[in-house]
Order: C-alpha cells, then structure tokens, then sequence
C-alpha cells in the first residue's frame, strides 16, 4: 500500500507541474529557431533567377469568321441561308494565385486562342479558352503610359489584360423580309494588342544590402539552399536570386540577394534604379559590410545616402547591419571601430566559416517578428 501511495503521490506532483507549465505564456517568437534542411542541395549547374518586374505584351484572341452557306435539301434546293457565327476570341488574364512566387514563367508575349470559324447548317464556332496566366500576390499591373490599372492583393483576384474578338455573323443573321437570301458574312475582329509593366509589391521578408563582392551571395548561399554565382570579383549578381529560411514554428521567411550598390546608384549609375527598386520591395534590410574592407564604416554611411536619395520610406525601413569576412586577418581592429562609430549594433559574422549564422537567423526573426508586431499595432 506504502508504494501505491508513493507512486499515487508522484503522478499528483507530476500533474501539478504540467498544469503549471501550460497556465505560462511562453513567447514563441523567441523561443524559435531555424532548421537546417534535410534534403541536400541539388548539384546542377543551371542559376536560377529570381524575377520580379517583367514587361508583356497581351495580345487577345481573333473572333472566328462568319459562315456563307445556303441549305440543300432533296425536296428544296433553296431552303435558304444557313451560315452560322463564329465563336469568340479568348481573353488574357492575370489570376493571383499562391502557387508562384515570380514571373519566372511568364512569357513575354502572351497570346490567346482564336475562336472557331462558324460553319454550315447553323452551326456556331467554338468560344476560345481564355488564357490565365497565374501571378504572385501582391502583383502591380502599370499600362504603357506607367499608370497602375491592376492591383491584385488577394487571392484568386483577377484582371482581363487583353479581350478576345467577337466572332463574326454567318448570312444567317442577315436575312431579312427583303433580303431572303444574303451572300455576305462578317470577319471576326482581332483581339486587343497591349502592353504591360507586371511588378511584385513585396519580393522578400529580408533583402541583402551592400557593395559587390562584400559576401552576399555567399551568406545566402549559407543561409539557404539558393544558388547564387560565387566569385572573387564584383557584380557577380546581376539579378535578385531568392531563398527560403524555415523556423521550428512552421514560419517561413524568404531572404533576396540583391545585386552590389555603387555610389550615385540614385542617378542610375551602375543597375542604378533598378537595383532600389528590388530594395523598395523588401520588408527588412539586412546591410552586409566587409570588414576586411578599409574604414567599412563610409560603406554603410554611403549605403544610408544612396537610400535616401532615392526617397520614400526605403531609408526608414527596418534594419540589421553585420560585419562579414570576421576571418580575415584586419577584420577586429575594424570591427571594434565600426562598432562605436554606428549607432546600431553590428553583428561580426563569417558566411564562408559559419561563424555566428545562427544568432544571425535568430536576429532576423526577431527583427522580422517586431516589425509585425508594430504594424498591428498602428493598425
């Protein structure tokens, strides 16, 4: 009996200590933590781009063309006008959808199907499909003039780029009291012929801000399990390449490494305006300086007036700032300066290492989760 009782005492303690444990409130954003992938990096060759503004050209579909036909029949040669119409052109579409994430897979003229020619005994053309062509979220629409037309911020929205031609009326449709039999039919018309800006409002969580060949391509590549093109020279990226960070709470965050930043970049000098552009649609800025690099503190000083320059609130985004190549032999003495001449705190990492990666992580989730939290709040 003693030892049912020890043991009856036991599960009591060990009950109270679970419900104890579940009436805390436990912070979840700081309790999460990256996880590495499982599945290894794949070994092909190919990059793969990452695009977020692209230029098209929707073109609708013909309307199919009119019939002349005149019935036939064993005991009436003339039994009148039987041309049918033709079906209608397909429309172009733009559909958000969270099944992508870039224009990657959008061509740059996008074509809809011709209806079908109407043809004898009243027979109608078949109406085209239309072709949708599925957008990320959040996708911008500007016609040629510049002007915003589309806005599609939610999913399944829809917008019709470029209508399809009507079909044409078969001599069927113009026979009248007067007119018995008519020999004349309509072409079907063309379809719209327009173009297109197609932009992402918001490419990525975090973009990597920095001048070339400071180690950004390398820290997502140690990051991530993108592919951006590694080399010893600058401007090795040219186009924003993307990757995706899980956290232990099922939350994803997508980091872009942006192409370097030279001074007067605001007057478009190197990728220039595109280059901010990519910034602009960023939600976190993570500056990636070299501190290997003499006096790397004028880089971020530099960085901040290029931001500025180019107005909005790009230069009042949401920061980080962290000293990369800690491996190299000048890195400390500059790191220390750099450290008292900011007044935001840096962090010293090494991406080709792995050294300090993963309180990087931790100080981008953290970041991320405090601008959330601030948003709610103004809302």
């Amino acid at each position: 009996m003693s030892s049912k009782s020890q043991l009856l005492r036991q599960f009591i303690e060990i009950s109270k200590n679970v419900i104890a444990q579940r009436g805390q409130q436990i912070n979840y954003c700081k309790a999460a933590t990256a996880l590495r992938p499982r599945k290894p990096k794949s070994t092909r060759k190919e990059a793969q781009y990452f695009s977020d503004a692209k230029r098209v050209r929707a073109v609708g579909g013909k309307g199919g063309d009119g019939c002349v036909s005149f019935l036939q029949l064993w005991c009436n040669e003339r039994a009148g006008p039987d041309g049918g119409d033709g079906g209608n052109g397909g429309h172009v579409v733009f559909q958000a959808s969270n099944d992508v994430r870039n224009f990657n897979h959008v061509g740059s003229v996008l074509r809809a199907e011709e209806g079908e020619r109407g043809d004898s005994k009243e027979c109608h053309g078949k109406n085209a499909k239309h072709s949708v062509i599925k957008v990320p979220i959040g996708t911008v629409i500007r016609n040629s003039q510049g002007q915003i037309v589309g806005d599609l911020g939610h999913a399944d929205l829809m917008f019709v780029a470029a209508r399809g031609g009507a079909g044409g009326k078969g001599n069927r449709f113009f026979t009248t009291d007067k007119e018995t039999s008519p020999k004349v039919c309509e072409y079907g018309p063309t379809g719209e012929d327009l173009s297109y800006t197609i932009e992402l409002r918001s490419m990525a969580d975090v973009g990597l801000i920095g001048y070339p060949n400071a180690g950004k391509s390398t820290l997502l590549n140690a990051l991530t399990r993108a592919k951006p093109k590694i080399a010893p020279y600058a401007f090795t990226t040219l186009r924003p390449h993307l990757g995706t960070v899980q956290y232990d709470d099922l939350v994803q965050l997508t980091i872009a490494d942006l192409p370097g930043l030279v001074p007067d970049a605001h007057l478009n000098k190197g990728l220039g305006i595109q280059f901010l552009k990519h910034a602009e649609r960023c939600t976190l800025l993570l500056f990636v300086l070299d501190a290997s690099a003499p006096e790397p503190w004028t880089h971020y000083e530099q960085l901040m007036h290029e931001l500025r320059q180019f107005g909005g609130s790009l230069a009042s985004r949401p920061q980080l700032v962290v000293a990369n190549k800690m491996d190299a032999d000048d890195s400390a003495d500059n790191f220390k300066e750099l450290q008292r001449r900011l007044q935001n705190p840096v962090l010293g990492i090494s991406a080709k290492m792995g050294q300090n990666l993963g309180q990087l992580l931790s100080s981008i989730r953290s970041g991320f989760d405090r601008h959330n939290t601030q948003e709610i709040d103004t809302s």
